[in-house]
């Protein structure tokens, strides 16, 4: 526990999961979707889950991964993940009728203050899930939301079209290589269209350099913002201390305190 600053006791169960779907999506990212009726019943937009990955006896850890969705009537949470290591390329292998375990629903998600008519959703890589999942809730509301979503190329863009069936204003693509929308970090339509002071609330999830110059943009406008951090979740509900994040009062476990914080209070 770090410095006392854990809220206990955590929402995490054990889950047994039978995996319907496995299939890449985009260049490098994949959709995993679980059969695990309790858990499906139970996610909340934000949270997060810790897989266990099997095919190694080496390796302890679980993956923390967010989720893009839940359907708890089939029983299902629809998981998008980018390969990016061996855990994760072991997760890619995995079949439709494998099974495993995982620990969730985990953390702390979003908090869209109830009063708010319109959102801008800021995403970029494979922070896209959280923020999938906060626009569902959002469009259930019947609150209005712009979207920015960045990528390092159009081949591994994903979210565009869920995002535009749930009924965003507007979605501002944008690629590091130019190769799909504006070229160019998509924190630059995100500032112009905060300056546009018709927002009560901002959410981003994506590189900490990205989401801090949205915390930023937000702060100068007076817009509460909310952040997604990403952290190296080892145990995933409180015990250990490798997903600290430094906070204006003092140092938080994001598995627990988090993933998403208030972004005035995380210290870039």
């Amino acid at each position: 526990m770090i410095g006392g600053t854990m809220p206990t006791p955590s929402p995490a169960r054990v889950h047994e999961f039978e995996v319907v779907l496995n299939e890449p999506i985009a260049d490098g990212v994949y959709a995993l979707v679980l059969h695990a009726p309790a858990l499906a019943a139970a996610l909340k937009p934000g949270q997060f889950v810790n897989i266990a990955v099997p095919g190694n006896a080496m390796s302890l850890l679980r993956i923390p991964l967010s989720y893009a969705s839940a359907d708890a009537e089939a029983g299902t949470a629809e998981i998008w993940y980018a390969v990016v290591g061996e855990g994760t390329e072991r997760l890619s292998q995995m079949k439709p009728g494998d099974t495993s375990d995982l620990l969730g629903p985990g953390g702390h998600g979003w908090t869209a203050p109830e009063d708010c008519q319109r959102a801008l959703l800021v995403a970029g890589g494979i922070g896209v899930p959280p923020v999938l999942c906060l626009a569902r809730e959002l469009a259930a509301r019947g609150v209005a939301f712009d979207v920015c979503l960045g990528a390092a190329s159009g081949s591994c863009m994903v979210g565009v079209e869920d995002f535009e069936a749930l009924g965003a204003g507007e979605v501002r693509v944008c690629t590091d290589d130019g190769s799909a929308g504006y070229h160019g970090f998509c924190t630059d339509p995100a500032a112009e269209l905060l300056a546009s002071g018709s927002y009560g609330y901002v959410a981003t999830c994506g590189p900490e350099p990205m989401m801090a110059k949205v915390a930023n943009a937000s702060a100068e406008v007076g817009v509460y913002c909310e952040v997604s951090l990403e952290r190296m979740m080892s145990c995933g509900f409180g015990a250990c201390s490798t997903c600290a994040v430094e906070t204006t009062s003092g140092m938080k476990g994001a598995c627990m305190c988090g993933p998403v914080f208030d972004a005035k209070e995380v210290v870039w």
